[in-house]
């Protein structure tokens, strides 16, 4: 056991741990002594690798029984390298201490430093005192035009706080939504066979982008409506017909209220009805104003 342990890297505590839980093969009897081989090693390296990926010790148990038992690992293998894989091209980037002040303008603040290296903006290399890994470089630039722009360093890590659990919820929202519809049939055994393991890893790749492409379209949809509304505001134009506290009873199809309710819940359908209503106002609103000034800039050309 003990050479095991210097083999794999755990402890002794740690595979007697797992021989207890069930979760190592009974090692082979020589006379006194208990001999274990390659198999033993290939499973506590495994166990491993499940458990850095964030899998329970109960729920690896599951897998190994299943691999036991002839279902095989491969598919299952392959399903969890692709959820764990990466899921955006970015490339990670480091930058050292120094670099990392004159791109903020040769400020040096600890306390934004701080908060950076608590958000994972920045991650500290470690054996390193003045060097950091920034897993997103554009979302580092992205503070850094800010700051530029001149936003606080503190009101702009204050931002990706609130901004991060919105999309943390769009995220969720998502794979509840995707599990429901599509990875329900996969994964309706514990664990899933090797087969229906492999097509859900392909359909993972499939839909991977499909969640930030549609956040990136209605993120362009909702900035250019609120951007208008701000810019109306700001420059006086007429206010929005929809403004106001005054309300007024609307008719609407019984099956287009059951389905608002479906969507958002009995105690949100007049808000959401109210938004949808704003939003098209806004785009119409936009469009003509749109269409005025390429009237205008016709007649100008001919005049």
């Amino acid at each position: 056991m003990e050479d095991l342990a210097h083999a794999s890297g755990a402890t002794v505590r740690t595979i007697r741990a797992y021989q207890d839980r069930g979760l190592l093969p009974t090692p082979e009897r020589r006379g006194r002594s208990n001999v274990y081989g390659e198999a033993h090693l290939a499973r506590l390296l495994r166990i491993a690798d499940l458990l850095e990926r964030g899998y329970t010790l109960a729920s690896i148990k599951e897998l190994l029984e299943a691999w036991d038992a002839g279902r095989g690992l491969g598919g299952v293998l392959g399903l969890v390298a692709e959820v764990h894989g990466p899921w955006t091209d970015e490339e990670a980037d480091r930058i050292t201490r120094e670099e990392l002040d004159a791109r903020f303008g040769g400020s040096q603040d600890d306390e934004a430093i701080a908060e950076a290296v608590e958000l994972g903006v920045l991650e500290r290399v470690p054996g390193t005192a003045d060097e950091f890994l920034v897993p997103s470089p554009q979302e580092l630039a992205v503070a850094v035009e800010l700051h530029a722009a001149g936003v606080p360093l503190l009101a702009i890590s204050g931002h990706l706080k609130e901004l991060r659990g919105q999309v943390e919820h769009i995220a969720s929202r998502f794979l509840e939504f995707t599990t429901e519809h599509v990875f329900a049939r996969y994964l309706g055994h514990r664990p899933p066979t090797d087969s229906d393991a492999a097509e859900a890893a392909s359909m993972v790749r499939r839909l991977r982008p499909l969640a930030q492409q549609t956040v990136d379209a209605e993120l362009a949809r909702a900035m250019r409506m609120f951007a208008t509304r701000h810019l109306h505001h700001h420059l006086g134009s007429q206010e929005s017909a929809i403004e106001g506290s005054e309300t007024r009873p609307v008719l609407l199809p019984a099956r287009t209220t059951e389905a608002v309710q479906d969507l958002v819940g009995a105690d949100q359908v007049a808000a959401f009805v109210a938004a949808a209503a704003e939003r098209e106002v806004q785009a119409r609103t936009l469009d003509a104003l749109a269409s005025s000034h390429a009237i205008a800039n016709k007649v100008d050309e001919k005049g």
